[in-house]
């Protein structure tokens, strides 16, 4: 056999062995239960900003949204708007006041909205306009600013902030970065959790300005096989919720930019990522040298990343007085060794491309005992999938609805990118979800029940726990304070009992709804 023959069948042999990984580590896309087409979403409410001159050319250039109270503030590049969630019932987003101030402008630049505990004001954003200084801060409050250290990559290496939460002693804050860990060749992006403790006050002389309880930990989202299939870039994550009794969060993730495209998503306890942070430290002793685990027998006292006054530095009244090494150690040791597993060992879903939003309702349902994740592509699509949540809920996630919702005629698109769906807000109370575009935000249901009209076993088979066969012969919303008078089979969606339907769905006629600033609304 010559050496071409060789070298030619070591390359099927290697394309065979990829495939066979490929197959096992990542499963088949799952097939939507119902296709809700862009005709039919095209009667969803969409907003673009205050119009100024020619409105069907306004941009929104969307940066964030976040709750505050009974208002959704939509920030934009030049403005604030806000809107009245109680006023869903509209067949428009109507702002009641827009802001017009610098400090939208200055909005702009913040990755993750502040979060205001103990009137303390903690931020992830970038200092300067260059965007090179990236830093975790807290302004504000009896307490000293403090911040997490200038141009030192062992803390934060290009990040990209997403979300904090707070819990307990800690506030904790998700971002992606260029993992300082990752020794091989070329840039690899991972996923993190870092916390600080609230009554953290800096430590002393030199460190005054700079954070004692900084520590980080890598986020592991995979599907387990013959060979894991890692997920490293967060795209997006939700607040502290409760799955089956456990604070938990949930993410989603994609593989990274120069990977086969694909994203999974991956909840955490809060329990889990508490266990990593009081495991052993990572550190490189040199700057060539492998990243190790530190021997938890050196470790200073009190132990680095604990809070004054708790565990091991119970006997310290602040962090000024923590000793010098403990000081230290934590300000070149920020990571953690050990990545936080993901509930299960293994994702909730799956999809062969790229997805960028999530926002999850763990209460669905009339007995509020399923957990419904919405999901958001880079092609305008919204995945609603009942979540397989324990080994003990469903056989597996079921993707329920495949919903293209991207409005051309309303929503500016002059390349790919304006399809992407940016972010999420999802408001139980008025069961309407909020989707983030770069040029409009489109409000939808999280139900469209109305779509089986009076077929019972489409309405059974789609396994909607929002939706229900009521006794007068119609698949309607269920109301949230009705526990009777439906039926719906979410678990199992068995129809061999129900005779078939002639309708086609989704014949419901189209509501002639406008969107806020269209030349048509009057």
């Amino acid at each position: 056999m010559g050496w071409r023959e060789l070298t030619t069948d070591l390359l099927l042999l290697l394309l065979l062995m990829a495939s066979h990984l490929e197959a096992v580590s990542f499963p088949e896309d799952n097939i939507p239960l119902d296709v809700v087409d862009r005709h039919y979403a095209r009667q969803y409410p969409v907003f673009h900003g205050r119009p100024s001159g020619n409105e069907s050319q306004h941009r929104l250039d969307f940066q964030l949204m976040t709750q505050i109270h009974d208002t959704l503030f939509i920030t934009g590049r030049d403005q604030v708007y806000l809107v009245s969630l109680r006023e869903s019932y509209r067949n428009e987003i109507i702002p009641y006041r827009p802001i017009d101030s610098y400090s939208a402008l200055t909005s702009a630049r913040i990755q993750v909205p502040p979060a205001l505990l103990d009137g303390n004001l903690y931020s992830a954003t970038v200092a300067d306009f260059r965007a090179s200084d990236a830093l975790i801060y807290r302004s504000m409050g009896d307490g000293p600013a403090l911040r997490t250290i200038n141009d030192d990559s062992k803390w934060l290496k290009e990040p990209h902030f997403l979300h904090a939460v707070d819990y307990g002693d800690f506030v904790y804050f998700f971002f992606r970065e260029i993992a300082a860990e990752h020794n091989n060749l070329g840039k690899a992006v991972y996923s993190r959790v870092a916390r600080i403790c609230k009554n953290d006050m800096g430590g002393s002389r030199r460190e005054r300005t700079h954070w004692t309880s900084f520590v980080k930990a890598r986020l592991n989202c995979s599907v387990p096989g013959e060979s894991f299939f890692y997920f490293d870039v967060l795209q997006a994550i939700t607040d502290i919720i409760d799955i089956n009794g456990v604070p938990s969060v949930v993410g989603v993730f994609t593989t990274q930019l120069n990977s086969i495209p694909g994203s999974v998503v991956c909840a955490f306890s809060m329990e889990d990522i508490e266990k990593v942070f009081l495991g052993h430290f990572k550190e490189q002793k040199t700057a060539d040298s492998m990243w190790t685990p530190f021997p938890e027998e050196k470790l200073p006292k009190p132990r680095p990343g604990c809070c004054a006054g708790r565990g091991s530095a119970e006997s310290y009244k602040t962090s000024i007085e923590f000793p010098d090494a403990t000081l230290q150690f934590i300000k070149s040791h920020p990571l953690m060794d050990a990545s936080v597993p993901s509930i299960g060992d293994e994702p909730w879903f799956t999809k062969r491309y790229r997805l960028t939003a999530l926002a999850v309702d763990n209460t669905a349902g009339p007995h509020k005992n399923y957990t419904v994740v919405f999901i958001g592509s880079e092609a305008g699509i919204v995945l609603k999938v009942l979540a397989k949540t324990s080994p003990l809920s469903l056989n597996d996630s079921i993707l329920l609805e495949e919903i293209d919702i991207f409005n051309q005629a309303k929503c500016l698109s002059s390349n790919e990118d304006d399809l992407r769906i940016l972010s999420f807000h999802l408001h139980k109370d008025t069961h309407t979800l909020y989707v983030a575009f770069s040029s409009c935000v489109v409000r939808i249901p999280l139900s469209r029940c109305e779509r089986h009209s009076s077929c019972q076993k489409s309405c059974i088979a789609s396994r909607d726990p929002y939706c229900g066969w009521m006794s007068h012969g119609a698949c309607e919303r269920i109301p949230a304070a009705i526990q009777t008078g439906y039926e719906q089979d979410v678990e199992y969606g068995k129809t061999a009992h129900l005779g078939d339907c002639h309708e086609f769905l989704g014949t419901t006629p189209e509501p002639d709804l406008k969107s806020y600033g269209d030349p048509t609304s009057g």
